[in-house]
């Protein structure tokens, strides 16, 4: 997963205290004004590297196909969600990315404007120099002291997030609370313990995995998101669910029948419905589970969970429903 592996952002003050005491660390193995120039040389590296380094640890959210869509939408529901009510989500993360590698540029500008006073001077001029030179590299690193915060905060965001492969065909599990989607997909799969909290669901994503004829098929149920109404759902809500879109090869609607869910049947339907108009790209299939207690509901597929009765013809249709066919290595 592309946010996985980002590495701890520093601080201000760790990134200044890290510059300056290599930096002593290299002024003690020389002396006179070459101390002086091996010290500024080993501050100014530190901090525009380590500057630059955090920032080429993030995808290119502007390079089209380094960032998926499905993880760009999703990305930016998350951050908005974590910012105050005028965070722009991933706008802000690069506008940050953005001011700490200029700090990077600076750091370097800074260097060579000041290795060459160091050339030709006496020690005490040079270590006047120095030292005015230190005091700007670390002004510039206070200077995004916050941005560096921000991607912290971004970082521990989005790390967690469930590794969801854009590419791999994927069926995602609809329906209203209590009609048996988590069951489902863990029943069928070994989703059980790989979902993540997000923002706007407490619940929590759930993805599982299986294979048919040598091909594996990823089961994404997304509670707090498609288990409701369109306008029950708040912004963010909405931005994640759109996010789905870019994913789902199949999208299973279950329904019960019974009502034993808590929910009406119409109320179920008419969801259906708006998750039909609304994945267009995708083949929507509603599923009527807890079919041991109730069929009164027409349905592409009749199951009971619980039973497993009509279990594997729902994974059969699904399957069927996406007709992927794999790329063959080219000889």
């Amino acid at each position: 997963m592309i946010f996985e592996n980002l590495p701890t952002t520093p601080t201000s003050e760790e990134l200044i205290d890290k510059a300056f005491s290599r930096a002593a660390r290299a002024g003690r193995a020389k002396g006179g004004v070459e101390a002086q120039q091996s010290m500024l040389q080993t501050a100014a590296n530190i901090t525009s590297d380590n500057l630059a380094n955090v920032v080429t640890a993030w995808p290119d959210f502007e390079y089209e196909g380094e960032v998926h869509p499905f993880y760009y939408e999703l990305a930016d529901a998350i951050l908005a969600g974590e910012g105050d009510a005028n965070a722009d989500g991933v706008d802000d993360l690069r506008q940050s990315l953005s001011e700490v590698m200029w700090a990077s540029r600076k750091a370097r500008e800074i260097h060579g404007e000041y290795q060459s006073k160091l050339r030709k001077t006496d020690v005490d001029t040079a270590r006047k120099h120095r030292k005015q030179a230190f005091a700007r590299l670390a002004d510039i690193v206070e200077q995004v002291e916050e941005d560096l915060l921000a991607i912290n905060e971004a970082r521990n965001a989005l790390r967690d997030l469930p590794e969801i492969d854009p590419e791999e065909p994927t069926i995602v599990v609809a329906g209203y609370p209590n009609v048996g989607k988590s069951s489902f997909v863990n029943g069928v799969t070994n989703a059980r313990g790989e979902t993540a909290s997000y923002p706007f669901t407490t619940t929590g994503i759930g993805v599982g995995h299986l294979e048919r004829d040598h091909v594996r098929y990823q089961l994404v149920d997304t509670p707090g998101l498609l288990d409701r109404p369109a306008e029950e759902r708040n912004e963010i809500e909405s931005q994640a669910a759109s996010a789905v879109e870019h994913v789902a090869d199949c999208v299973l609607v279950l329904v019960d029948p019974s009502e034993a869910c808590g929910y009406p049947l119409a109320d179920q339907l008419e969801l259906r419905d708006a998750i039909e108009a609304r994945f267009e790209d995708a083949p929507v299939l509603t599923i009527c589970n807890k079919a041991d207690r109730s069929r009164a509901v027409e349905a592409d597929r009749y199951m009971s969970v619980e039973t497993g009765e009509g279990v594997e013809e729902v994974l059969e249709a699904a399957i069927a429903a996406i007709d992927y066919e794999p790329e063959l290595p080219s000889r």
